[in-house]
């Protein structure tokens, strides 16, 4: 059996522009697995979904909308897992905050929240020079 295995490793400019771009690549990804026996269009809305409102936070919030920094962005499948990392150079933040929000029509942490409901696990750890944002979905 040929299983999925990709790794895309992208950087971008800290800039909302790019936004687009990085939802149609989660879109691409969904829909060209092989093995992945679910509703491909709804993976491929949810991860766009995700991409989107992971990078949104990192250049509005942890990049602070510094033109002069980048968005990190690792997308992997391997043995049925699709890791998507998007690391910053923020402060950081309690991702567990988010999981619920406090209130449904609050603009504030609604992404994280989604990002919880699609995804099957989520962390938000420190690196050498920022933090990274984990997002696993078990396929």
């Amino acid at each position: 059996m040929i299983t999925d295995r990709i790794a895309v490793d992208i950087k971008v400019p800290n800039q909302t522009r790019y936004l687009r771009l990085i939802g149609h690549i989660g879109e691409n990804i969904a829909r060209t697995l092989r093995n992945y026996g679910g509703d491909r269009d709804k993976l491929a809305y949810d991860l766009n979904l995700v991409l989107t409102e992971a990078m949104a936070n990192a250049i509005q919030h942890a990049n602070e909308g510094d033109p002069a920094k980048e968005v990190h962005i690792e997308i992997s499948i391997v043995d049925q897992r699709l890791v998507i990392r998007v690391f910053d150079f923020g402060e950081g933040f309690d991702v567990k905050q988010y999981v619920h929000p406090r209130h449904p029509l609050e603009e504030h942490g609604r992404g994280l929240y989604l990002m919880h409901t699609i995804m099957d696990e989520i962390t938000y750890q420190p690196t050498d020079s920022g933090h990274v944002l984990e997002l696993v979905k078990n396929l």
